[in-house]
């Protein structure tokens, strides 16, 4: 009795973590919808859509070596749109591809709020990550769970690296393709002199689309003292940081300075800005935001660390942020400090507050 007790309460933890039950994994490529961490904007329940594109396009297909990969869509896309495309990565690098919906997917200006910029569509991220990882455990479904990547275009590429900030110990390599380095100030606010991005925010304490400093600080991926924390934490990740040379949309600055303290805290980096020298015609065909083709560009940097058979690819060994159900992946901002909590395996992120 005892023992059915305990089976009880641990699936209502799981349950109310998630707020509904997760479907189980599909067996052919699809989609489903799973729960995720409430949004502070929209109070109350919440899904997002996640896509999953297995080796020829079946579950029964994973084997002992199959990997997981994220691949996240632009700023203002659904699916797979600005990114590498699912199936090519799914059969080519033998990984169950997973593209997300996360939070402000699509029209995001039509719900009249400000952009999350990496913030919980990270979290979202990672719960769709989370839900096919711990459902392949469940059903013994093989897997190599030190084969987990990432990789993103523009916006996709903020939430990869957002998602690398916020499960330091999980992933083997990312790809972030002309990524945000930072919410700036003119990105913030929409000011002039920078980019022509407007996230919708206000610097009005009283406004309840005021960007507080923390908030502001955890997305900024350049930030030394966080990425000192990564490193401290035990990061392994390859981090490989695509970007045009003149890029103004997703500033080719911010990138720089991200590539550079990136490789000043000693966490493993490689960075790429793409010149008209590099130009062949078809992966690479400009110096701004767009780049070229990102399906290429995933494979051009990605190969040598992706490929199951390649000499240089990238398995991470040991527990990942899942697996150690901690709450050690803490930032400090103005105020106190962010906090991913994993106790549940699903990450949980909240700020506290300096008492």
């Amino acid at each position: 009795m005892k023992r059915v007790l305990v089976c009880f309460v641990l699936l209502w933890q799981v349950t109310f973590a998630w707020g509904d039950p997760l479907p189980p994994l599909p067996s052919n490529n699809s989609s489903v919808e799973i729960p995720t961490q409430e949004w502070p904007y929209e109070p109350g329940p919440r899904k997002v859509t996640v896509y999953l594109h297995y080796p020829d396009g079946e579950l029964g297909n994973a084997n002992e070596n199959t990997g997981l990969m994220l691949s996240l869509h632009n700023w203002g896309g659904t699916h797979a749109r600005g990114t590498a495309d699912p199936d090519l990565l799914t059969n080519k690098y033998n990984v169950i591809a997973i593209c997300v919906d996360y939070i402000q997917s699509g029209d995001w200006k039509e719900i009249g709020k400000p952009y999350d910029f990496g913030m919980y569509q990270a979290i979202d991220a990672l719960r769709a990550l989370h839900y096919v990882y711990s459902s392949l455990q469940e059903t013994e479904t093989p897997f190599n769970k030190g084969r987990i990547y990432s990789c993103g275009g523009s916006g996709g590429g903020n939430v990869t690296l957002m998602c690398t900030k916020f499960a330091p110990r999980t992933f083997a390599c990312v790809i972030d393709m002309s990524g945000m380095a930072k919410l700036s100030d003119d990105i913030a606010y929409g000011e002039e002199g920078g980019s022509k991005l407007d996230a919708g925010y206000s610097r009005n304490p009283n406004d309840p689309f005021y960007l507080t400093p923390a908030a502001q600080e955890l997305r900024d991926i350049r930030n030394p003292n966080h990425l000192g924390a990564m490193k401290n934490l035990g990061c392994t990740t390859h981090i490989i940081i695509s970007h045009g040379a003149a890029d103004e949309v997703c500033p080719a600055t911010d990138a720089r300075k991200m590539a550079a303290n990136i490789q000043a805290s000693g966490l493993s980096t490689e960075s790429h800005f793409i010149e008209e020298k590099d130009f062949e015609g078809k992966t690479f065909t400009n110096t701004g935001h767009s780049v070229g083709d990102r399906t290429l560009i995933a494979q051009h940097f990605g190969d040598p660390y992706l490929l199951p058979d390649s000499e240089q690819r990238r398995v991470r060994e040991g527990p990942n942020d899942f697996d150690l159900r901690d709450d050690k992946v803490r930032y400090e901002v103005t105020g106190g400090e962010y906090v991913v909590n994993y106790g549940e395996g699903a990450p949980v992120l909240k700020l506290e507050t300096k008492q």
